[in-house]
C-alpha cells in the first residue's frame, strides 16, 4: 500500500465520530501503567463497552528480527517506563483528551522514585558483573585452548602455515567452546528469533507501518541505527580471547592488554597453566634431589678412594700413570723409613714444604728427623750427621779423602743430564704427548700445561725419584767412571715471581745423590744448567726463547739473582763434608757469547770466581768456552785465576761443515782435528790453559727425536725448519746430500745396527776419549735417556758400542790417518 494512500484513509477515520476512541486505543495498545518496579497500576474507566481486555492487555509491537539485542544489553523499548515517563505521556494524553491521567500523591511518588533509584543501581550492578563472569569464562577458555595448543604442538609439531591451512581438532573444540559460552551468555536467543517469524510478528509488522508516517518510520530507523552504533562501539572496546581471538573476530593487541590487567602486569600474557606449574615445580624438585644424591655419593666415594689409595702407595702398589712410568717409573717407595716417627714434629709452620718428610713422594736413604737446620739459607734436611770419604772408585783414580792429581790424571766422567732439568730429547715421553698447537717445547711450558708448579709438583718429583737411583751410581761406578756432573736449573734454590718451575723439590734429591756417588768413590761437578732469564734461550736452560741473562731489560737484575744464588751454593758446599767430594763447582753452563756481550760476560764470570772463593769454595771452578772457539781464550783476563778450568763441548752434528763428513773422515776428525785442539787449548801460549770437555756423545746424526728442539726436524734430512732463514736447514746434509738421508737407521734399535755401524760407533767413542784425554778429560752426554741410544752410555754399554770400562779400551787412533778402516768398503751407507 502507497503511503498517501495510507494517510488519506487515516485522516478519514480521525474525521469519524469514532476517532478519539480509536486513536486512544491505539496509542494505549501495548501499554498497561505500571510503576517502576513492573506492578501494574490501577485501570482507567473503559469509555467503551466494545474494547476488549485482550486490547489493553496486548503486548507492544515487536521488533524485526535483526533488532534483537543481546540480553546483556537492556534496550530502552523492554525497560519499564519511569515515573517521569508516564508523567509526560499522561500529560500529553490530556492535552489531546483522549486519556486522563491518574493523580499519585506527592509522598507515593517519592517513594516509586526511590525504589526506582536502587533498582537501577541494582541493574547496573548486575550488568557489570555479568561482563566480569562473561570475561572470567572467556578467559579461562582461552587460557585452556592455549594449553590445548601447546600439549598438541609438542605431541605432533607442524610448521604455521599448515595449522593456518587445515584447522586442528583442538581449534574445532576451541570454536565449540566459544559458541557454548555464547549460549551461556544469551540462552533465549533462539526463542525469541522463532518468535520473530511467526504470522502474528507479521501482522503487528503491518499494523506499525499503518500507525506511522513515513518521516517517523525514518527517524525510528535512524534512532535505532545510532543504538546499534553505540551498542557495536562498545563491543568492540570488550576485549575477547581464546577461540574468537583465533578465529579473527579480535585484535590480538586487545587481547593482550586484557591479560596484562588481569594479571596485574606488563608483558605479554603467559600462558602457562597453574597444571602445568605444579607439573614444573614437581619436576625441579626431582632435579634438586637427584644432584643431591650425586653430590652426596661423591662426597662418601672420594675419601674412600684417597684411603685405599694411600693404604696402597704405602704398601708400594702406589703409582702415577703415563709419561712418567717411561720417564722411570712412578711406583712410590716404600718410605718405610717413616714408621715410628710422629709427623706433628714438624712444626706448622714447616708442614707441607721442603723441610716437612711426609709431604716427600720418596723417603729412602733421607734422613727423616725434622730439623730447620740451614747453611747458607739452605736446609740440610736429609742428610745424615756422618760421612766416610775412604773410597775409591777403581784402582786408575786416587780415594776420595785424597787429591785426585787434575791435570795428570784424566777426568773420565758422565752427565746425568735431563734428570734435575728437563731435556726433551733425553725424556720425551714428557713432551710428545701434545701437539704443536701447545707448544710444550721446555720445563717451564710443561709445567704451564701441568696446572702450574703446584700441580706439576707430584709430575716431577716422581721423575726425581726415579730416573737416576742409587742404582745408577752403582753402574756408573761399574762402568769406569770417576766423576759425575750433576746438571740443574736455578729455581732448585730459588724461584721468582711468575716463574714455572717446581722450586726447592731438587734439593733433596741433589744432596741424596751426592751421598750415593761417595758411596761409590765418584766426585761430583755441580754443574748450574739453568740460569735466571736464561743463559742461551735453549731449552735444556729451562725455557726456550729469549736469552734473558745479561742480556735485556732484565738482563742485569738475573745476573745479579745467579750470583745471590752462587753465594748460597757456594757457602753450603764449602762444608767440611764436600771438600773431598764436589771438587768441580760451575759458573754457568753453555752461555751463548756469540750472540752476547762477550766482555761483558767474562766480567760477570770474574765478579762471580771472587764472590766463589770469598765463600770458602777451594774446588776447581769451571766456565764454559761460550762456543767462541777454544783458541780464542788465549790471554784471558780469567787465566789470572787459579784452578780455574775452561769447559768445551764437542760434537761434528751441530756443524754443517762437519755432519756431512763420510764416517771415515769423522772418525779421523776426532783422532786428529780434536786431539790438536785439545793441546794447543792446554798450552798457555795458545790457549786458555786448563780445558776440559764437559758433553760429547758419539752420534753420527742430528737424528734423535727433538734433539734440535720439539717438532722442529733435523740436518740430516734437511727438515730444521727454525722459522729462522740463518738457521733453518731444509735441504739434506748428510754425506750424500740427497733426498736418500734418512734418520730411520740411527734411530732404529740397536740390535737392528749392522755390525760395521757397530764397529764404526764404538772406535767413534774411544776416538773421542783419546782426544779429550790429551786435555784434562772428559764427560759424556749422558749417562741415561729414553730411547736415544747412541746419547746413552748406559745403552751404548748394553748395545756392545761402548767399552764396558771407559779405561778398556779395543782402539786406539792410528798415527797415520791412512791405516783407519775405509767404513764405505765394509758397505756401511753414508745416508742411513
Amino acid at each position: 500500500m502507497e503511503p498517501d494512500h495510507r494517510e488519506r484513509r487515516r485522516r478519514e477515520r480521525l474525521n469519524s465520530s469514532s476517532h478519539e476512541h480509536d486513536a486512544e486505543r491505539r496509542r494505549r495498545r501495548g501499554h498497561r501503567a505500571t510503576d517502576s518496579q513492573g506492578d501494574l497500576l490501577p485501570r482507567p474507566h473503559r469509555s467503551s463497552r466494545n474494547q476488549s481486555d485482550s486490547e489493553w492487555d496486548s503486548p507492544s509491537p515487536r521488533k524485526r528480527r535483526g533488532d534483537s539485542t543481546p540480553s546483556t544489553q537492556r534496550s530502552r523499548q523492554s525497560a519499564p517506563l519511569s515515573l517521569d515517563a508516564i508523567a509526560k505521556l499522561d500529560k500529553v494524553n490530556a492535552k489531546k483528551g483522549g486519556w486522563k491521567g491518574y493523580d499519585y500523591d506527592e509522598q507515593y511518588l517519592k517513594e516509586v522514585r526511590a525504589k526506582e533509584k536502587a533498582l537501577e543501581k541494582d541493574r547496573v550492578k548486575e550488568e557489570r558483573e555479568e561482563r566480569k563472569r562473561e570475561r572470567a569464562v572467556e578467559s579461562d577458555a582461552a587460557i585452556e585452548a592455549a594449553t590445548r595448543r601447546r600439549r598438541e604442538s609438542k605431541q605432533r609439531p607442524r610448521a604455521e602455515s599448515t595449522r593456518r591451512s587445515a584447522p586442528s581438532d583442538n581449534e574445532g573444540a576451541q570454536r565449540t567452546a566459544a559458541h557454548r559460552m555464547s549460549a551461556h551468555a544469551q540462552p533465549d536467543r533462539r526463542e525469541r528469533r522463532r518468535s520473530h517469524a511467526s504470522p502474528e510478528n507479521d501482522e503487528r509488522r503491518r499494523a506499525y507501518e499503518e500507525r506511522y508516517t513515513s518521516s517517523e518510520i525514518a527517524e525510528k530507523k535512524e534512532r535505532r541505527r545510532q543504538e546499534k552504533a553505540q551498542r557495536m562501539s562498545e563491543k568492540k572496546r570488550r576485549v575477547v580471547s581464546g577461540p574468537l581471538a583465533e578465529e579473527g573476530g579480535v585484535n590480538d593487541e586487545d587481547s593482550s592488554q586484557y591479560m596484562m590487567e588481569k594479571r596485574g602486569g606488563a608483558g605479554a600474557p603467559s600462558e602457562v597453566t597453574e597444571e602445568e606449574l605444579a607439573a614444573k615445580k614437581k619436576k625441579k624438585k626431582k632435579i634438586l634431589i637427584a644432584i643431591a644424591s650425586v653430590l652426596l655419593l661423591l662426597a662418601i666415594i672420594i675419601p674412600v678412594a684417597i684411603v685405599v689409595s694411600k693404604k696402597g702407595s704405602n704398601k708400594g702398589g702406589g703409582g702415577g700413570s703415563g709419561n712418567n712410568q717411561t720417564a722411570g717409573g712412578s711406583s712410590q717407595p716404600s718410605n718405610s723409613n717413616l714408621e715410628g716417627k710422629d709427623p706433628n714434629s714438624v712444626p706448622d709452620a714447616d708442614k707441607g714444604g721442603w723441610l716437612d718428610p711426609w709431604s716427600w713422594w720418596d723417603t729412602d736413604d733421607f734422613n727423616v728427623t725434622y730439623t730447620s737446620e740451614k747453611v747458607g739459607g739452605l736446609p740440610v734436611i736429609g742428610l745424615n750427621s756422618t760421612w766416610n770419604d775412604d773410597v775409591q772408585a777403581n784402582d786408575k783414580v786416587a780415594n776420595l779423602k785424597d787429591d785426585f792429581g787434575y791435570g795428570k790424571n784424566p777426568i773420565r766422567g758422565v752427565n746425568v743430564g735431563g734428570w734435575l732439568n728437563l731435556e726433551p730429547f733425553i725424556t720425551p715421553s714428557y713432551f710428545q704427548s701434545y701437539s704443536t698447537l701447545d707448544n710444550i717445547i721446555d720445563e717451564w711450558t710443561l709445567v704451564q700445561k701441568l696446572g702450574g708448579p703446584s700441580q706439576a709438583k707430584s709430575t716431577l718429583e716422581k721423575h726425581y725419584s726415579s730416573f737416576i737411583t742409587r742404582q745408577a751410581f752403582v753402574d756408573i761406578r761399574n762402568a769406569g767412571f770417576d766423576h759425575v756432573r750433576i746438571p740443574f736449573g736455578y729455581w732448585m734454590v730459588e724461584t721468582y715471581d711468575g716463574d714455572q718451575y717446581v722450586g726447592q723439590v731438587a734439593w733433596r734429591y741433589l744432596l741424596r745423590s751426592i751421598e750415593y756417588a761417595r758411596q761409590q768413590g765418584l766426585r761430583i761437578n755441580l754443574d748450574m744448567h739453568g740460569a735466571p732469564g736464561s743463559q742461551n734461550g735453549w731449552n735444556h736452560s729451562g725455557r726456550q726463547g729469549v736469552i734473558g741473562w745479561l742480556n735485556g731489560t732484565d738482563g742485569e737484575t738475573n745476573a745479579n739473582r745467579w750470583l745471590d744464588i752462587h753465594h748460597k751454593l757456594a757457602v753450603f758446599f764449602a762444608q767440611d763434608r764436600y771438600k773431598n767430594i764436589v771438587t768441580m763447582y760451575g759458573l754457568v753452563n753453555e752461555p751463548r757469547m756469540v750472540d752476547l756481550n762477550s766482555d761483558v760476560v767474562i766480567t760477570w764470570s770474574q765478579k762471580a770466581i771472587t764472590q766463589i772463593r770469598k765463600d770458602g769454595i777451594k774446588a776447581i771452578i769451571v766456565f764454559g768456552d761460550g762456543f767462541r772457539g777454544l783458541d780464542n781464550w788465549k790471554d784471558s783476563p780469567l787465566q789470572s785465576n787459579d784452578d780455574v778450568l775452561l769447559d768445551v763441548h764437542q760434537y761434528v752434528i751441530f756443524n754443517l761443515d762437519q755432519i756431512q763428513l763420510n764416517h771415515t773422515d769423522k772418525l779421523n776428525f776426532a783422532c786428529q782435528a780434536w786431539t790438536k785442539q785439545s793441546k794447543r787449548s792446554m798450552d798457555t801460549s795458545t790457549g786458555f790453559g786448563p780445558t776440559m770437555c764437559g758433553e760429547w756423545s758419539q752420534a753420527d746424526t742430528d737424528c734423535a727425536t727433538y734433539l734440535n728442539d720439539v717438532n722442529i726436524g733435523t740436518r740430516w734430512e734437511g727438515t730444521l725448519d727454525t722459522g729462522n732463514a740463518s738457521t733453518a736447514v731444509l735441504e739434506p746434509y748428510c754425506p750424500l746430500k740427497s733426498s736418500a738421508c734418512s734418520c730411520a737407521s740411527a734411530n732404529a734399535d740397536p740390535s737392528n745396527y749392522s755390525d760395521a755401524y757397530k764397529k764404526w760407533l764404538y772406535q767413534f767413542a774411544i776416538a773421542q776419549m783419546i782426544s779429550f784425554e790429551a786435555g784434562w778429560g772428559w764427560f759424556y752426554w749422558t749417562w741415561k735417556t729414553e730411547k736415544a741410544t747412541q746419547w746413552s752410555y748406559q745403552a751404548g754399554i748394553k748395545a756392545g758400542i761402548m767399552p764396558e770400562k771407559t779405561y778398556e779400551r779395543n782402539f786406539t787412533c792410528p798415527e797415520d790417518s791412512s791405516d783407519l778402516v775405509n767404513y764405505g768398503k765394509l758397505g756401511l751407507a753414508e745416508s742411513y
